[in-house]
């Protein structure tokens, strides 16, 4: 007996807790956070990081080895063509042109030589042939004779043929002694020095970089790398924001000059190289800084938006209609009614805005004519959107939808100006306990869109 009240004394403050929490539940109506449709800009871009690098960019180098004697340039000189900016050591080679030069008084006189055994031998040759003919020597004297004279010639072709090499020995050396004084083959600035006096070059299999020079800093590039995914909506001409972590306050602009078609893979993750030719007439972008790219793919000016958690608001027990049947339960747009099932059928595919529309609405996204009724063949996406009834409660209007930023929806047909969107669902009690509305959305880095302010309550 003393265990079973004990027992009821327990479960009593139980018992009531859970009554008064039920009670305050069934007495608190379901408030939604909304929003409201207005005009402004909407941009879709696309994002990417990339590097920034000079559009022509030299690297000069040495084609003989030596040691460094004097440098004429240094990191940020100013360089114009043909300046020379390095030296090298000649001595070694100055002695090879000598040696090359002997080489070549040594061939000439070989060649003056042959030349005189030549004429000795055609001289004899024609005296053995007027005794042949008067049977004064014997055939095979003649015979000897001649052949003197072929091998005289012979050996004179050779001699020639060893001056042609000296000679061009001669001038390999003279090639390899003006090599030792290096100049610039462009005007530009010096971004880079690898060599200083006293360092010896080995230009054996490939020449040493002993300088990079840029061109022309004022006109620069950045080298992007765009997702496989979103290459397909980048176009030359497209209109480029960037900015640079030493210039965190500024925006730069560019214009896309190239979509190459190489791709690169890293880590399994494929993405093209994409060409953004930048203005750089104040001198403040460096080769090698980091830029954040945003290209502009699409772009809606002074349009009806709303904002994208809009899209994704579906309340309880809401189901799209199936394909076949119409986007709204009536068949005309704003008159649909929410249908049984599961909550979130409607959400969107990714957390994209309008993305993920099935049956009869992704046929009519691909143009007129194909898929759905007459509401199936008009501009833009067909979604649905909740708005708030007379009572207070979710009413679906079918809505087409256009350009996205993350933040706000182009709106292109459905609402006017004005009206009001359900965005959430506010829970009862949250605001007591800190936490915020549902479905939460997370702020928009798009540059081009100011934060959205905060829903207000209804």
């Amino acid at each position: 007996m003393r265990r079973r009240r004990l027992l009821w004394f327990l479960l009593l403050p139980v018992v009531l807790v859970t009554g008064f929490l039920l009670l305050r539940g069934r007495g608190e109506a379901t408030q939604f956070t909304t929003g409201t449709v207005d005009r402004g800009d909407v941009v879709e871009v696309v994002g990417a990081t990339g590097t920034l690098e000079a559009v022509t960019t030299v690297q000069v180098g040495s084609q003989v080895s030596g040691t460094i004697q004097s440098l004429y340039a240094d990191f940020n000189s100013t360089v114009k063509k043909g300046q020379v900016i390095a030296r090298l050591d000649p001595s070694i080679l100055q002695a090879r042109l000598g040696q090359a030069e002997a080489s070549v008084l040594s061939a000439r006189a070989n060649v003056d030589r042959a030349r005189a055994t030549v004429e000795d031998a055609r001289q004899k040759y024609e005296r053995a042939k007027e005794l042949a003919a008067t049977k004064l020597i014997a055939e095979t004297d003649l015979e000897t004779a001649k052949a003197n004279h072929d091998g005289a010639v012979a050996s004179l072709k050779a001699s020639q043929a060893a001056e042609s090499q000296a000679v061009a020995n001669l001038n390999q050396a003279k090639v390899d002694l003006s090599h030792t004084i290096i100049d610039t083959p462009i005007d530009g600035v010096v971004i880079s020095r690898n060599v200083d006096v006293g360092q010896t070059v080995a230009a054996s299999f490939q020449a040493p970089v002993l300088f990079v020079i840029a061109n022309d800093l004022a006109r620069m590039r950045v080298n992007a790398a765009v997702d496989e995914a979103d290459v397909g909506r980048v176009r030359e001409g497209q209109e480029v924001v960037f900015h640079v972590d030493a210039f965190p306050d500024r925006e730069f602009k560019g214009t896309v000059e190239q979509v190459r078609l190489n791709p690169t893979t890293v880590s399994n993750v494929v993405s093209y190289n994409t060409i953004v030719a930048v203005d750089n007439r104040d001198l403040l972008l460096r080769p090698g800084m980091t830029a954040t790219v945003s290209i502009v793919v699409r772009k809606a000016e002074n349009a009806l938006r709303l904002p994208a958690s809009a899209l994704r608001f579906r309340p309880e027990g809401y189901q799209r209609p199936t394909a076949g049947r119409g986007t709204a339960a009536s068949g005309a747009p704003g008159q649909g009614a929410p249908r049984p099932g599961g909550q979130g059928a409607g959400r969107t595919a990714g957390g994209r805005p309008g993305g993920g529309v099935p049956g009869a609405a992704m046929a009519a996204e691909r143009g007129p004519g194909g898929g759905g009724g007459g509401w199936g063949r008009g501009p833009g996406r067909p979604t649905t959107v909740f708005v708030p009834d007379e009572k207070g409660q979710p009413k679906a209007v079918d809505v087409r939808i256009g350009v996205s930023d993350g933040q706000f929806v182009e709106i292109r047909e459905g609402l006017d100006e004005g009206a009001v969107v359900i965005t959430g669902t506010e829970i009862p009690g949250a605001r007591a306990a800190g936490t915020g509305p549902r479905p939460g959305t997370s702020p928009s880095s798009n540059p081009f869109q100011p934060q959205r302010p905060q829903p207000r309550q209804r």
